[in-house]
């Protein structure tokens, strides 16, 4: 037993506790050089928000000073310190207010206000960032606490990341979007309270000294560290139990895809699907598969037995306004869905509108056509394209002549012979203006 205690003991390395105390002390004030390394580092967090780079906002984390009124919150809740816990809450909350105030100065100038990936991640806090945040800082306090401090403390400073969700919190003010601004305040307010908790607990383990206090303030704190945890907890378990169904949702989605449709040869060429929808919603469209109503009826009743009941399958067919439609859904999906055709798109479009634009010299066509009959003073000759049923689209070589009498049918046969022959044409229409 003397051996686990002597490896487990927190005591080993320990720090003189009334430094420690001291240097908590100093590390609140966010006065002087401490708000401007906060004010820089909030720009460099927004940045790194804004262009989605991982690497710039991890720097930001390092360089932020915002670790230090929480610890010593933690510490003064411990110790009963109250005079050290307004000081603490009095920094933090001014920290806070600075830190949102400039992001959103930034995202309110910033160009870029699309919400970037890095952004989205820290809308909807769950439980999982309860468990960061509590563990990341009991390693935090402990750390502190040491005579050979380590490196544990810019591992803590990344894993908490306090900074991102302030900054998030500031491009929801700047965008107006309060769901990404409440989101990412929550997930700020989580950080803060659990390594705040995990301060106090570690303080309570080391046996740091306590002011002396009546009895009754301190189970007043026992009692505010309680509802806060039931406060965290209630909200992030529903998020967290969202998360779970959501990747159950998309997992029940993936394996009815490939088993009612890749594994049959159908090739899926478009999915998208809405878990927030009401009610949710599953869209797909095929290479070379129409699919009749009653297999689309089929699918459906498929879907329920795949756990996927309540879900809206949509069927994107292979006409022409719905490939279409089908074209852009897919680029923007790729880009962002803000993006239109990029350049490999305007370059078929173009050869497209060449195939179907005039390519005959119509010039040269009147000068032939008017020696042979006389009559007709002016020819146009294009492909133009003709509707059928089925959605189905087919260019056809059209000549249109000008002629004060129509040709009779003989002539008429006679000049789409000529003109077959001429242009090397399988098929063509003739027809008076």
């Amino acid at each position: 037993m003397n051996i686990f205690r002597q490896i487990f003991d927190l005591r080993n390395g320990e720090d003189d506790k009334d430094k420690t105390l001291q240097n908590v002390n100093s590390g609140i004030s966010f006065t002087g050089a401490n708000l401007w390394i906060l004010a820089c580092a909030i720009i460099v967090a927004s940045v790194g928000l804004n262009v989605n780079s991982t690497a710039v906002i991890i720097g930001a984390m390092l360089i932020s000073p915002l670790m230090g009124p929480i610890l010593g919150a933690g510490f003064a809740l411990g110790t009963y310190d109250f005079d050290l816990l307004k000081r603490a809450l009095r920094n933090l909350l001014i920290a806070t207010v600075a830190a949102l105030l400039v992001s959103t100065a930034y995202f309110y100038l910033s160009p870029f206000k699309t919400a970037q990936s890095e952004i989205l991640a820290r809308t909807s806090p769950n439980i999982y960032d309860i468990l960061i945040a509590f563990f990341g800082g009991l390693v935090g306090v402990i750390a502190i606490t040491r005579v050979e401090k380590g490196n544990p403390i810019p591992g803590v400073a990344i894993a908490t990341a306090l900074m991102p969700p302030l900054c998030t919190a500031g491009y929801g003010l700047a965008t107006g979007q309060i769901r990404f601004f409440l989101g990412a305040l929550f997930l700020y307010t989580i950080n803060c309270v659990f390594i705040c908790i995990a301060t106090y607990l570690i303080v309570k383990l080391l046996r740091y000294p306590a002011k002396a206090v009546a009895e009754k303030r301190q189970k007043l704190v026992q009692y505010s560290i309680t509802g806060l945890v039931v406060l965290m907890l209630a909200p992030s378990g529903y998020f967290a139990w969202r998360l779970y169904d959501k990747q159950n949702f998309l997992q029940a989605i993936d394996k009815y895809i490939e088993s009612e449709f890749t594994d049959k040869g159908v090739t899926v060429i478009y999915k998208k699907t809405s878990y927030e929808s009401r009610p949710k919603r599953l869209e797909l469209a095929f290479l070379q598969k129409h699919m009749t109503t009653e297999e689309i009826t089929a699918a459906r009743k498929d879907m329920e037995a795949a756990g996927l009941d309540g879900t809206q399958l949509v069927i994107k067919q292979d006409s022409v306004d719905n490939i279409l439609t089908l074209k852009n859904s897919i680029l923007n999906e790729i880009s962002g869905k803000d993006a239109a055709l990029d350049a490999k798109d305007m370059q078929i479009k173009s050869l497209q509108d060449k195939i179907t634009a005039a390519t005959y010299d119509n010039s040269q066509l009147q000068k032939e056509i008017a020696a042979i009959f006389p009559g007709i003073r002016a020819v146009s000759m294009a492909n133009h394209p003709f509707a059928y049923d089925k959605d189905s689209t087919t260019l056809r070589p059209v000549l249109i002549y000008q002629a004060q009498k129509p040709l009779s049918t003989a002539d008429k046969q006679k000049l789409e012979n000529w003109l077959k022959e001429r242009l090397k044409l399988k098929d063509l229409a003739v027809f008076k203006l």
